[in-house]
């Protein structure tokens, strides 16, 4: 028989042994808990990518200039990043060919392909993005994402961001040459314009600003100088023995303003902008005497008569599927020496901190060469990995965002897609990307509208503002 002692000490031993298993019942549910409330790469993703538009956003609020103007430099075709901003010269000869070398900038720690001593000066100006990344490698699909910030395919034909910016900046602007100008050509390959329609298509230039003198088509007539025009006009006026202004008539009235807003443009100031016998030959040697030089010194003037936005696309285009090595001698050169002379001459007039400035192709080139035949040394399309360059504009210079593998494959860290690029540069031009377009069937379409659409996002530039 048990005696009350022993019965008391069965009791409190019992209450210790719950005591017990109470405390390692909690333990294991607080760890469950614990491990079930984990959070998934996604969530993670969801998380770093809301901390990065709270800290541009927060960035950008405090700027005390907005863009004003962009010039953005298109490499169609698309450059390759290992021969470029992008070097790996530890690859091997299968991945860098004749372009193993890299060249230290004026930035310590970043290096550049060895094709680019100039912008290697210039490098305390730029940034470098050497994680943008799509996915696609179709041309004519893949400039349509660098330049909209929209899916390809849908039923929607968007507009470039060129179209986007000239449309949040017309009441701003007042000048005569049109708001959104493209040098020589469009080379998108789709309607830059998208559904905001003609009135926000880009001025092709045409021409040469190399040549002897930058016949601008529908601004200089090829063969009919100066006087000659004006001669015209005179006689025109003579002949107009109805008139043109009438001042009950509103449609008089603003034939009457485009007309003189034309001459204006054909034999006024509008003109000289394109004229670039008026700057020094110093300077016009410094930017380089071959076509693109001379694009980007044209791009300059236009940026000091507040044109919003100018696209210069790259003559003969970078589609290097084979001739690889031998073209990117010769268009690197031309790149290299117009690019960094167009950063130091905006910087020195005081107009990069107001321009941005941004340079990439549709995508870039597969990191192996394809040394077999047909292709005898090329590189193919690669929308994995490739980078940009962004200057002014409220973007710092000498730093690099995100990283690309040791063979530049595929993004490493810090993945950049093209809704993060473009909204970054809306932010900064104070244009609400979310903010809703007038489509003409009365469709809903909004700046940019990654979520509804599907798209990848990782967060705006805030690393760099």
């Amino acid at each position: 028989m048990k005696t009350k002692h022993h019965r008391e000490f069965l009791t409190r031993r019992e209450v210790l042994r719950r005591g017990a298993l109470g405390a390692a019942g909690l333990f294991a549910v607080t760890s469950l808990n614990a491990a079930t409330t984990e959070k998934t790469p996604q969530q993670k993703a969801a998380e770093e990518k809301a901390a990065r538009d709270s800290a541009a956003k927060a960035k950008a609020k405090d700027k005390k200039t907005q863009i004003k103007s962009v010039i953005q430099v298109f490499l169609w075709g698309g450059m390759s990043q290992n021969d470029t901003w992008d070097p790996k010269p530890g690859s091997g000869y299968d991945y860098m060919g004749d372009f193993d070398k890299a060249i230290p900038t004026n930035v310590d720690g970043l290096k550049l392909g060895a094709l680019f001593p100039k912008l290697a000066l210039q490098a305390d100006k730029y940034s470098l993005i050497r994680s943008m990344t799509h996915g696609n490698n179709g041309h004519e699909t893949a400039a349509y994402l660098m330049q909209t910030g929209h899916l390809p395919g849908g039923r929607l034909a968007y507009p470039s961001i060129g179209a986007i910016f000239t449309f949040f900046k017309k009441d701003q602007y007042k000048g005569l040459i049109p708001p959104y100008v493209v040098m020589l050509e469009a080379a998108g390959r789709f309607s830059e314009e998208g559904f905001l329609g003609p009135a926000y298509k880009p001025f092709a230039t045409g021409g040469d600003p190399n040549a002897g003198r930058f016949e601008v088509q529908g601004i200089i007539n090829r063969g009919i100088d100066d006087g000659r025009q004006r001669a015209r006009r005179e006689l025109a006026d003579k002949n107009n023995v109805m008139g043109y202004g009438v001042a009950d008539e509103p449609e008089m009235a603003a034939a009457e303003a485009a007309r003189q807003r034309a001459y204006g443009l054909i034999l006024g100031s509008g003109k000289e902008v394109f004229n670039l016998d008026n700057e020094p030959t110093a300077l016009r040697d410094r930017y380089g005497r071959h076509t693109f030089g001379q694009e980007c010194l044209a791009a300059r003037r236009m940026v000091e008569a507040g044109v919003p936005y100018i696209t210069i696309s790259f003559p003969g285009g970078w589609d290097t599927h084979s001739n690889h090595f031998a073209t990117m001698r010769n268009q690197c050169a031309s790149l290299d020496q117009g690019l960094a002379t167009l950063l130091a001459d905006l910087k020195e007039r005081g107009l990069l901190d107001s321009t941005l400035v941004w340079c990439t192709g549709e995508f870039g080139r597969t990191p192996k060469i394809s040394w077999e035949p047909p292709w005898n040394g090329g590189r193919h399309h690669h929308g994995n990995v490739f980078t940009v360059l962004v200057a002014g504009g409220g973007f710092k210079g000498g730093r690099v965002v995100g990283a690309s593998d040791d063979k530049g494959e595929n993004v490493k860290e810090r993945p950049v897609y093209p809704a993060d690029l473009l909204g970054s540069f809306y932010l900064l031009a104070g244009i609400d990307a979310t903010a809703k377009l007038p489509h003409p069937w009365g469709l809903d379409a909004y700046v940019l509208d990654t979520e509804n659409e599907g798209m990848k996002a990782a967060g705006l530039l805030e690393e760099i503002m």
